[in-house]
């Protein structure tokens, strides 16, 4: 027994994490695979009704919302996500010099990021206001014509995509500037050698050299843009009208309004289809670059 226990030593340790995966993981996926091939509302006492692929059909040819909400993910993960890549590297870049109260400002910068979603959304809320929000006051200090913000639906989803550019764009900062102090010295001395200016250093060596890992860091964020809930529901509930209504919205909506849970889990099966398909892909361009 001593000797099966020893050879097989690395797969017993491993075996609690691979539990915990399938059970916390792996049931979940499978169980809402299922129930999405089912006809089944909450509001009933009936069990699910087999119906197959009905719903994922349903979706795709007789429901508009879906089609919407499937472009409105895809515009505000895509318009939020590029915005806070270009901030937060140019932020990293200009961090990563020793400056007086260096310290201090990343400390600041780094706060949007610890707030709870909630709160951040209520108070942006706040500040949306067309009447008295500090948006609209910014706009007329700067005699420019004052926004409707979330009240519009044009507006809405650059609003919301831009509460997370303000949340989200330290997360890409930090991430980046752990990437630049393992940078490897030694192409930055062979420039100063070959007399390279600040710019061509940093085009031709630290973004290049840099580039795993601002795709690591686009992935996690497109990751988590796609699925974002929390600030969307909080602040528009996916209105006015569908202006702002997302996947995560709309799931929620079919799901725990209309208690339609088949139709919300086959919903449910394409957006993690989505994420999924999102995060292989932008695995695929972390390729080391060679200097």
């Amino acid at each position: 027994m001593n000797g099966w226990v020893e050879k097989h030593l690395r797969h017993i340790f491993t075996l609690p994490a691979v539990l915990f995966i399938l059970v916390m993981m792996v049931f979940p996926i499978i169980y809402t695979l299922r129930l999405s091939l089912t006809d089944w509302s909450m509001s009933s006492q009936t069990a699910p009704l087999w119906v197959g692929i009905k719903n994922y059909a349903a979706l795709f040819t007789q429901d508009p919302r879906f089609v919407g909400a499937v472009w409105r993910t895809i515009y505000f993960t895509v318009m939020a996500v590029a915005v806070e890549t270009v901030l937060g590297v140019g932020i990293a870049l200009v961090l990563n010099r020793d400056f007086p109260g260096k310290n201090l400002i990343k400390t600041i910068f780094l706060l949007p990021m610890v707030a709870t979603p909630v709160a951040i959304g209520m108070v942006w809320l706040l500040i949306y206001e067309p009447t008295i929000g500090f948006a609209n006051y910014f706009l007329r200090v700067l005699h420019l014509r004052p926004l409707l913000w979330i009240a519009s639906p044009q507006q809405a989803l650059p609003a919301l995509a831009l509460v997370d550019v303000w949340q989200w764009t330290p997360m890409i900062t930090l991430i980046t500037l752990a990437g630049l102090t393992s940078l490897p010295k030694d192409p930055y001395e062979a420039s100063l050698v070959d007399g390279a200016s600040p710019w061509q250093r940093m085009w031709r060596i630290t973004l290049p050299l840099l580039r795993p890992t601002i795709v690591a860091a686009v992935t996690l964020r497109s990751i988590d843009a796609l699925k974002t809930f929390d600030i969307i529901y909080t602040m528009t509930q996916g209105g006015p009208g569908y202006a702002s209504e997302t996947l995560n919205i709309y799931s929620f909506v079919l799901g725990f309004q209309y208690f339609q849970m088949g139709m919300a889990s086959s919903l449910l099966m394409i957006f993690f289809a989505l994420v999924l398909g999102a995060a292989i892909m932008l695995n695929w361009a972390r390729r080391p670059v060679q200097v």
